[in-house]
């Protein structure tokens, strides 16, 4: 799928949850997110239809998120079920690790390839500052356990927070160096007023190379993180949906107010 601007359209990021167990401050309210009834969110059965008709349209590359798609449960059969699916070569996911002890083994035999992981600081008082309701040694855990699953190359997502965590990012990168983990520097955004910025050590962030859509728990596929179209599947159907945000694809993101960071997956 090519849109307007001839960008090839071939990464679909799926937020299966917007539901998570911290409440990171530059994420989500410390109060929480009200819950949506079951009903509203889409079945692993919807979400297999929806990658395999996005496959058949040019989509080769899924990255599962939330909220915190581990708290999602049976995770693992999602990701079994996408892996079969003709035309997808790789699945990734982005989570805050907590959970990754007991099921990074089961991911990786479901098909999983990689893991980004969160991590904004190496200080426990702080980590609980900045995550709410956090563990630092719980994170740590579960980095070790998705490098012993093979979970790699295992990335890092440090998101510079303005005043909070710069003297942060040496221990960050000599941990990582260390580890032989992938650094990936994100400065905070902001989603209403569409200020963004390309992402150090990835390739988010840069509007000429965009390649992706994303598809909420409930069922809209989003043509740009910084806009606020929105296709609905179970509204337009699947291919109508994914025509409808291809075809409308911003050159650049403005600014929304339709979705939050926890419930379009960043």
């Amino acid at each position: 799928m090519f849109d307007r601007y001839n960008r090839e359209i071939n990464y679909l990021r799926i937020s299966v949850t917007d539901r998570c167990n911290f409440r990171c401050i530059y994420c989500m309210p410390e109060e929480g997110v009200p819950h949506k009834q079951q009903s509203e969110i889409l079945s692993f059965d919807e979400i297999t239809e929806i990658v395999k008709v996005g496959a058949q349209l040019g989509i080769t590359k899924i990255r599962l998120t939330g909220g915190e798609p581990l708290v999602q449960k049976n995770i693992d059969e999602l990701v079994r079920k996408i892996s079969e699916i003709p035309g997808i070569s790789e699945i990734t996911m982005t989570t805050n690790g907590v959970f990754l002890p007991k099921m990074a083994h089961k991911l990786k035999q479901a098909g999983l390839n990689r893991v980004n992981i969160s991590l904004d600081t190496l200080n426990p008082e702080k980590f609980k500052q900045i995550t709410r309701l956090g563990n630092l040694e719980d994170v740590l855990h579960g980095i070790d356990a998705a490098i012993e699953a093979n979970l790699k190359p295992v990335k890092i997502n440090f998101v510079r927070i303005p005043g909070v965590n710069k003297e942060d990012e040496k221990s960050i990168r000599e941990f990582c160096d260390a580890k032989n983990l992938k650094l990936r520097f994100i400065r905070q955004m902001n989603l209403k007023t569409g200020e963004f910025y390309p992402v150090e050590g990835g390739a988010g962030g840069i509007c000429a190379i965009c390649n992706r859509l994303r598809l909420t728990a409930d069922g809209d596929i989003v043509s740009c993180l910084h806009s606020s179209r929105r296709f609905n599947i179970r509204k337009l159907g699947i291919q109508e949906a994914f025509k409808l945000a291809v075809e409308k694809k911003p050159k650049c993101g403005v600014g929304t107010k339709s979705h939050e960071f926890f419930n379009i997956g960043g």
